[in-house]
C-alpha cells in the first residue's frame, strides 16, 4: 500500500504520469546511491534535492544526480548569486516541510526557485523523492522540469571519494 504524498497528489492533479517506488529505509544510510540500488536505477538517474541559500536571492532548491555533488559556484552563477551555501540540517524541515532524505521540489512549503542538473534530460525517467523517506517518484524529467519550473544548468561535479 503506497503512501499518497502531497508530491504524488500534485502530479495526479496535473495529470502527470508517474510511478511510486517504495524501498526499505536505513536511517544510517540515506545516500542517493543506496536509494538508487534499492529502487533498481543507476545512481545518475536518481536525483537528490538539496536546500541552498544564495547571498542575493535567498533559498533555492538544487536537484543533482545521486552519483554527483552540487557545484555551489556553478549554482550561484546560475541563480544570480555571488555565492551559495547549503542550509543547515535544522533549517531543512522549517523551510521545506520535508525531512532530510525526503526533500522534494514538488508540493514544497514554498515555491522556491529550482535548479536541476542538465543531465536529467538524458534519461527517459528520473527518480526524485516523493516527500517521505522510503518512496521515490519515477517520472519523465521533462514533466518534472515543467511542473517545478526548474532551470537547467551544469550544477554538479563528480563525487570525490
Amino acid at each position: 500500500m503506497f503512501v499518497k504524498t502531497n508530491a504524488a497528489r500534485l502530479l495526479e492533479e496535473l495529470k502527470v504520469r508517474f510511478e511510486l517506488r517504495e524501498y526499505e529505509v536505513d536511517p544510517e544510510d540515506l545516500s542517493a546511491e543506496t536509494v538508487a540500488a534499492k529502487v533498481g536505477l543507476p545512481a545518475e538517474q536518481v536525483f537528490k534535492t538539496l536546500v541552498v541559500r544564495g547571498d542575493r536571492n535567498g533559498i533555492c532548491l538544487a536537484v543533482v544526480p545521486g552519483n554527483a555533488e552540487l557545484n555551489l559556484k556553478a549554482l550561484a552563477k546560475l541563480a544570480g548569486d555571488r555565492k551559495a551555501e547549503m542550509v543547515s540540517l535544522k533549517e531543512v524541515l522549517p523551510l521545506t516541510g520535508y525531512i532530510r532524505g525526503g526533500v522534494t521540489a514538488l508540493a514544497c512549503r514554498k515555491d522556491y526557485p529550482v535548479y536541476i542538473d542538465e543531465t536529467a534530460i538524458l534519461f527517459d525517467v528520473i527518480a526524485i523523492s516523493a516527500g517521505v523517506r522510503g518512496t521515490q517518484i519515477i517520472l519523465d524529467p521533462n514533466d518534472y522540469i515543467r511542473v517545478v519550473k526548474a532551470t537547467e544548468g551544469d550544477i554538479s561535479i563528480p563525487k570525490s571519494d
